[in-house]
């Protein structure tokens, strides 16, 4: 019953009704609204301050970003930081561990310099160093733990053992105290519902990484929390790409959606900017969802997955509206179309209407009345394409789209993939979260 009800996302285990149920509830603005809302009632009425949770692990490439702004945030707002140590991931939340590992340390070698932070490990540290990390930090005090963690991550991922033991002669635990530590810490982060390291939790929500602290930032706006009389963002990337690019040359871009991910759906608005602001040529490789991929994803995931997502919409002004999820059939007959349709130059048009129709009009894309009306609209026959429906060369071309994106080392959607004009020196990135770092490097190959 308890898996069951864990893998409530995925296709074997659910009705369509009830996953569209469960995608509308997470991403609803008014259930959104109304859990802060409570939880704010609730903290008043209980004469609580403002207290953020704070998940770190040494090993976390993202945590290493994050704790370089914890000082920040704390004399930014008036709040009370608790910072948690945690362990390893909750497995049923990482798909392709071994591609999650490589790609993390990449993105965050790419990303570091942006926000001021050194970072330029190109592999995981020791366990050993890994394990004096946790002791160190396991017997350090709450009030000293943004400043020492800052110390150790650095330590830690120059391989610098010297200042590793130079510290453990102040601060140490024994094996079991940072057994019992990093069970505990592990507790709490999977109570509030979350899996990974370098995250936020304050009042019923999370904000991972330094990628979600705008939204956190925000929130303690506007309940009145912010202690210092600055404007600018605690945590913002510092950016040189223009907001447009005039250029004689083009780049390819190639991007990857697939037609259940609400993180594609909120990145469509942003992709369509970006074809018509930066000189490149837009190439559109669909790929199967994830859990048509034989993947499963774990309630809590789902959870967040979806929240964030609408939450990452409604802050780029793409918010989601009623959704029906495409999951099998609908999404098997939608992407039948897809080979012809791209070929008649319309494919990114076809994906977007398609992705717009799941996750704001809530169709069924499968139906084929939706289908004819959506390619009459992109003024194509619809008496030639309908000849592809339910054919099976999508499937080839689909399976080479996910082939190219895991050599990357991408494996989750929307994905995108940067070549010059003649299809070489490939860069690849994941998530809507990295376009800005698209157009970072658009900027460096094209750019004046």
């Amino acid at each position: 019953m308890l898996k069951a009800f864990r893998n409530f996302m995925a296709r074997r285990t659910i009705s369509a009704n009830l996953r569209n149920r469960g995608m509308n509830t997470f991403s609803s603005y008014e259930i959104h609204t109304n859990i802060r809302n409570n939880a704010e009632t609730t903290r008043k009425k209980e004469n609580r301050p403002h207290a953020v949770l704070y998940f770190h692990k040494v090993d976390d490439p993202y945590s290493h970003l994050t704790i370089h702004y914890i000082d920040k945030i704390k004399s930014s707002f008036d709040i009370v930081l608790k910072p948690i140590l945690v362990g390893e991931e909750n497995p049923e939340a990482v798909h392709e561990p071994s591609l999650y590992n490589i790609y993390c340390l990449e993105d965050v070698r790419r990303i570091a310099p942006y926000y001021g932070v050194d970072f330029s490990a190109k592999s995981y540290p020791d366990k050993k160093l890994i394990d004096k990390s946790n002791s160190i930090l396991s017997s350090v005090e709450e009030d000293n733990f943004s400043e020492i963690a800052k110390r150790v991550s650095s330590a830690l991922w120059a391989s610098d053992e010297k200042n590793l033991n130079e510290l453990s002669k102040h601060y140490t635990a024994t094996e079991n105290q940072v057994r019992e530590t990093l069970e505990a810490g592990n507790k709490i982060r999977n109570e509030k519902d979350y899996y990974f390291g370098s995250a936020f939790y304050y009042e019923k929500e999370l904000y991972w990484g330094v990628d979600r602290l705008h939204h956190l930032e925000d929130r303690l706006i506007e309940l009145g929390a912010k202690s210092d009389l600055g404007n600018d963002s605690i945590c913002a990337p510092n950016l040189s790409a223009p907001l447009k690019l005039d250029s004689k040359k083009k780049v390819n871009l190639s991007y990857y959606p697939s037609l259940n991910s609400p993180y594609t759906y909120v990145s469509a608005k942003r992709v369509k900017e970006m074809r018509d602001d930066y000189p490149i040529n837009l190439i559109t490789k669909p790929v199967l969802p994830m859990l048509m991929r034989k993947m499963t994803i774990p309630t809590f995931k789902a959870k967040y997955i979806i929240s964030d997502a609408a939450r990452e919409g409604r802050k780029h002004s793409y918010p989601m509206g009623s959704i029906y999820s495409p999951i099998g059939k609908p999404a098997r007959k939608a992407y039948s179309l897809f080979p012809v349709i791209d070929e008649a130059g319309k494919g990114f048009e076809y994906i977007d209407e398609l992705l717009r129709a799941s996750f704001y009009d809530g169709i069924n894309i499968g139906e084929d009345e939706y289908l004819e009306s959506l390619v009459t609209s992109l003024d194509l026959d619809w008496s030639e394409i309908k000849k592809e429906l339910n054919t099976r060369r999508w499937k080839k071309v689909l399976d080479q789209n996910l082939k190219d994106m895991y050599s990357g080392n991408c494996w989750g959607v929307p994905s995108f993939k940067i070549t010059d004009s003649d299809g070489s020196n490939p860069f690849y990135v994941w998530g809507q979260d990295r376009m800005w770092l698209l157009k970072e490097e658009i900027n460096k190959r094209l750019g004046k």
